[in-house]
């Protein structure tokens, strides 16, 4: 097989051929020209960079040249830089003196216009309507604020102080009560028993408003008709002697109110003999004691203030009887339940000798209607409202009756006069009256003597005339 010739690549220009004669010199003469003349002919056609910036063909570079494209790159590259509302300050480089004196254009500074900021558009939430219960004392001060910060200018957000679970019930029980919108001249008389959690604030217009609906469910009627043997001036006699008995044994008003409350209910559904009537006054106190006191007296106690005209078993079996009877309630609301409240709401304005006196002088014409039997007609708030306006009336306190009572009491003045005057008559009679212990117990200067004073010239005269 016959093998191909070997042709020999072709030689670039300018490469010199190892070996040769004349042929060999002229080929590198011939090639050194020919390269020579193709780097002329690419001066200016190839792209180069001057300082990084890089050079359209076909042009020579020259200095002033350079220096203007070297000023525009650098424009160019401020303008990137400062995007956010900067000038950028392109300083022209070196121009030569015949550059300059030529009228080549150098560079300036070039301020970039600030892009519009656009501001974010949030929409506001629509404002929610709160109702807040507060006292009448929190929106009295708030106001005032609030016009003070008018008045300088100012509007400022309300604060939200701290409210305690206290403050919450005592206003949610107002709210239900229907105290929450008071004018304004009524008076918080709980305003200074918030912080004591033993007058348990937030119950007490719960709690007289029930004593209000059960009140009529324990008072005793009309009895004495129905007692054949038992007049209203026996029963005078023995709740003399029971407050007597109560004295000496220094036992509680709660104890003394109950006992007369337990008398007048037995007898109002049991008939009784005579014989029997103290019996009953001795068993009466025996059971209030037991429910009122913490060392109550004891059965032999009793036994001997009565000079033996019961003995023990007596006693326990007439206990037994009245429990029976009553259906073991005892758990009722007495004038005294209502006067502690009424006296409270009476003296918020008197000092402390005025107030120990006013409370005395209000437990003096209280003990002596439970004494008398007319009174028995009047529910016990009625008979504990009349005897507060009474002592006011008595001790010349102006105003007699004012909207706090009214609220506190649900008695207007004209509702009390008729109680109230019976009240007074009963005071102007009782220096003269046979059963004296009473008027000793109110004598007493640890009392303040309040039985001593004169009474209520005002409602004695108004009961004259109406008579």
């Amino acid at each position: 097989m016959a093998s191909r010739p070997i042709v020999p690549q072709q030689q670039q220009r300018g490469d010199a051929v190892v070996g040769g004669g004349k042929q060999q010199k002229k080929n590198v003469a011939g090639g050194e020209g020919r390269n020579r003349r193709a780097a002329l002919l690419d001066i200016g056609n190839v792209v180069t960079a001057v300082r990084g910036v890089e050079v359209k063909p076909n042009r020579p570079i020259t200095r002033n040249f350079c220096a203007q494209l070297l000023a525009n790159a650098q424009a160019a590259a401020a303008a990137d830089n400062n995007k956010k509302q900067v000038c950028a300050n392109v300083a022209p480089g070196p121009v030569p003196p015949h550059a300059a004196a030529k009228g080549v254009p150098v560079a300036k500074r070039v301020a970039v216009a600030p892009k519009p900021v656009q501001k974010k558009v949030t929409a506001k939430p629509k404002p929610v309507e709160v109702v807040d219960i507060v006292s009448s004392e929190e929106e009295n001060s708030s106001k005032e604020k609030s016009v003070h910060n008018k008045k300088d200018g100012e509007v400022n957000s309300r604060k939200k102080s701290s409210r305690t679970l206290t403050s919450v019930l005592t206003a949610r029980s107002k709210a239900a009560c229907g105290l929450t919108n008071k004018p304004k001249e009524i008076v918080d008389i709980d305003a200074a028993d918030v912080n004591n959690e033993l007058a348990a604030v937030e119950y007490l217009d719960d709690i007289y408003k029930f004593y209000k609906l059960v009140e009529n469910e324990s008072r005793p009627h009309d009895y004495m008709d129905s007692q054949p043997e038992i007049n209203e001036k026996m029963r005078a006699i023995l709740i003399d002697w029971l407050v007597d008995v109560h004295t000496k044994f220094e036992l509680s008003p709660e104890a003394l109110y109950l006992t007369i409350n337990i008398v007048d209910r037995f007898l109002a559904i049991c008939l009784v003999s005579r014989r029997e009537l103290q019996l009953v006054g001795v068993s009466a106190m025996l059971m209030a004691s037991k429910y009122e006191e913490i060392w109550p007296p004891e059965v032999n106690d009793f036994v001997c203030l009565s000079d033996r005209a019961y003995t023990h078993e007596q006693i326990l079996i007439m206990e037994k009887t009245i429990l029976g009877k009553l259906e073991w309630t005892l758990t009722v609301p007495t004038p005294f339940v209502f006067l502690v409240r009424f006296i409270k709401a009476a003296s918020v304005s008197l000092s402390p000798f005025d107030q120990q006196v006013f409370e005395n002088m209000a437990h003096f014409l209280s003990e002596l209607g439970m004494q008398h039997y007319a009174t028995l007609m009047y529910s016990p708030s009625m008979m504990a409202a009349a005897a507060v306006y009474a002592a006011r009336c008595t001790l010349n306190k102006s105003p007699a009756w004012d909207e706090t009572l009214k609220v506190h009491t649900g008695y207007s003045e004209e509702e009390l006069m008729g109680c109230a005057r019976l009240l007074v008559s009963f005071h102007t009679g009782i220096a003269t009256a046979k059963l004296k212990v009473l008027y000793k117990k109110y004598c007493d200067p640890q009392r303040g003597a309040v039985a001593a004073l004169p009474p209520a010239k005002n409602l004695i005269s108004a009961a004259v005339g109406s008579s």
